[in-house]
């Protein structure tokens, strides 16, 4: 859930810390510090609250060290508060070590380390790491220059849970320790200094060539060397990587918001997924997958599973792999999945969708359908993630660095990349063929379409003005537009922290109608021609019950029926929930904005969810 940042070079430390911690602001802000070697020993400077906090510490322009660690935390052990913010440090200070991830056996560790006579004064698991490597650094008799890494290694050994770590050491004053286990951690290459951080955005103006760590990997680094060693203390060879993203994507670019500014980037985020992958008159094209028609002949299932905004766009791709592929498909919610011991074997094959690649619960159930003999698709938005390390074959949307907590860009690219997934199936197995054909036009003009689609942020503003101090909101769609309304649900609560709940339009009568009251919101997503006579029956239920309505639609309906009609270009049904959520991605924005809240980080929440 944290972000970390580290830096060794030849410039002062501090202020490239802060600044990479500002751009990993996402990850976490309940509180943020760092942990510099000066010429009189460690420095350690913390606070409660946003990382510009920082910047009021008194002492901390004073800093002089080119070596530092640096966490913006989202809590998990301890709350908010200056003790339980990192870095810590070991009782002697001779360690100073920041992390990303959670201890779980953080209670039997503290409980041996007071039997040894340490003291804490946090309450968070981190705090046991730099009192172990203490522990075992002083039962070393050996001197030597691989004395500090023998004592991280024995105390990462006996850590359970999942952890990135950066640790420095006032014994050496030229070095620095990186760990990673099940949490993201990567070292950018540059002359003469190195970069470490959980996320690649924060330090992409410094270099484009990073080493991409695997789980257990630790890594002893100099100013203008990287060593890097197996759990075992083995030496082992490591390339970088040339990462491509433009480092002016990660930054706001005149938007006032870095929400705002993804959600304008969808048209070109579109365009980078599809990329070459559809050309007409030829096949679908996925170098990175060799599924052959008997292995997709063969399957008994699919499943999809993720958490939050991606699971919603595995229910957008559940719809389009069943119809064109024939495919049984199912749809779970990863933190959920492996603890219901679920159906898998040979004849599965398992999808897991992960904007960061680091999602903790993700993962976890893609490591048990590999031990249940399926194989597995990662589809992310991150080169180099874990989950496509774990994964058996992997694939990538291109939407970009995405900022913002609260996805936008990464959902609606993972929504058609499913679609050209199931485009790739269909024609794998020679089916479908007259429906792939009308697919594969719509998704030419999609891009242009979402431009004409953002022309509505006006009446979203002026809608979002009036319902602003709502307590909730109801969503409805039947079909795929179901599944735009639980995201856009999910959206206003993100942001807003209004209360709003979806249903599948059907559903009302059988319950939920009970809430519909006077003036109450009800939102209605319309873009299946078989499906919206229905639905506007349904909606013909609350308006008689007082509701205000809002209608996002590519059909023809009575505009004077509703309170407010937003009219979208038509579409492929398969494809139409990336042009109806746009609408309700502002309507959430505009009404954080108006109640003013801060948009790219809601309370409570954090981008990359790396704990289970």
């Amino acid at each position: 859930m944290c972000g970390i940042v580290g830096y060794i070079g030849t410039k002062k430390a501090s202020p490239i810390l802060i600044n990479g911690l500002l751009r990993l602001e996402y990850r976490g802000y309940d509180s943020a510090g760092i942990s510099t070697i000066e010429k009189e020993g460690l420095s350690m400077m913390k606070d409660k609250g946003r990382v510009k906090n920082l910047y009021h510490l008194e002492g901390i322009d004073n800093l002089e060290g080119t070596i530092g660690i640096a966490h913006t935390r989202w809590a998990t052990h301890g709350k908010p508060a200056k003790e339980n913010s990192h870095p810590h440090m070991d009782n002697s200070k001779t360690f100073s070590v920041v992390h990303n991830g959670i201890i779980e056996n953080y209670h039997e560790l503290r409980k041996f380390l007071t039997e040894h006579g340490y003291t804490f004064y946090s309450q968070t698991d981190t705090e046991v790491v730099p009192n172990l490597i203490h522990y075992y650094y002083n039962q070393d008799t050996n001197h030597d220059e691989m004395k500090f890494l023998r004592a991280t290694k024995n105390a990462c050994n006996d850590l359970k849970g999942s952890f990135a770590l950066e640790i420095i050491c006032k014994d050496y004053p030229d070095h620095m320790i990186v760990i990673r286990k099940d949490s993201p951690l990567v070292i950018g290459k540059g002359e003469g200094e190195n970069y470490i951080c959980s996320d690649i955005p924060a330090i992409l103006s410094f270099t484009r060539e990073f080493y991409l760590l695997e789980d257990f990997e630790f890594v002893v680094l100099a100013r203008d060397d990287a060593k890097f060693y197996d759990k075992d203390l083995n030496p082992i060879n490591k390339k970088t990587q040339t990462i491509e993203w433009n480092a002016s994507s990660a930054e706001k670019d005149g938007y006032e918001d870095y929400m705002l500014k993804e959600i304008y980037e969808q048209p070109t985020a579109i365009r980078e997924t599809i990329g070459a992958k559809l050309n007409e008159g030829t096949k679908c094209e996925f170098e990175e997958l060799n599924y052959s028609k008997d292995y997709l002949k063969g399957l008994n299932k699919i499943y999809l599973v993720a958490c939050g905004t991606a699971m919603h766009a595995g229910l957008a791709g559940k719809n389009i792999l069943e119809r064109l592929c024939k495919i049984p498909t199912e749809v779970d919610i990863a933190s959920e999945f492996r603890y219901r011991n679920p159906i898998i074997d040979d004849k599965t094959l398992c999808i897991f969708i992960s904007q960061s690649g680091e999602t903790a619960d993700t993962i976890a159930a893609l490591k048990l359908s590999r031990e249940k003999g399926a194989k597995t698709l990662a589809i992310t938005n991150v080169i180099g993630s874990s989950i496509t390390r774990e994964a058996d074959n992997s694939i990538y949307t291109h939407a970009g660095p995405e900022i913002a907590v609260a996805s936008t860009k990464a959902y609606t690219s993972q929504v058609i990349l499913l679609a050209i997934l199931g485009i790739y199936f269909a024609e794998t197995l020679e089916i479908s063929e007259n429906e792939v054909a009308a697919l594969k036009q719509d998704m030419a003009t999609l891009p242009s379409k979402i431009e004409e689609t953002l022309k509505c942020a006006k009446t979203v503003k002026e809608f979002g003005k009036r319902i602003y101090q709502e307590k909730d909101v109801f969503f409805l769609g039947r079909g795929i537009d179901e599944t735009v309304a639980r995201e856009s649900a999910l959206k206003l609560k993100e942001i807003s922290y209004i209360h709003a709940d979806s249903y599948p339009a059907g559903e009302l009568k059988h319950g939920p109608i009970a809430l519909i009251e006077n003036d109450i919101t009800v939102i209605s997503i319309m873009t299946d021609s078989k499906l919206v006579e229905k639905t506007v029956s349904n909606i013909q239920e609350v308006i008689t019950r007082g509701a205000k309505t809002l209608v996002v639609t590519n059909q023809k309906v009575d505009d004077k029926m509703f309170d407010t009609v937003i009219h979208i270009p038509e579409t492929n049904p398969f494809i139409a929930p990336i042009l109806s959520v746009i609408p309700l991605q502002l309507l959430s924005y505009y009404i954080s904005k108006e109640k003013g809240l801060d948009v790219d980080k809601p309370r409570n929440l954090a981008k990359s969810v790396t704990v289970e």
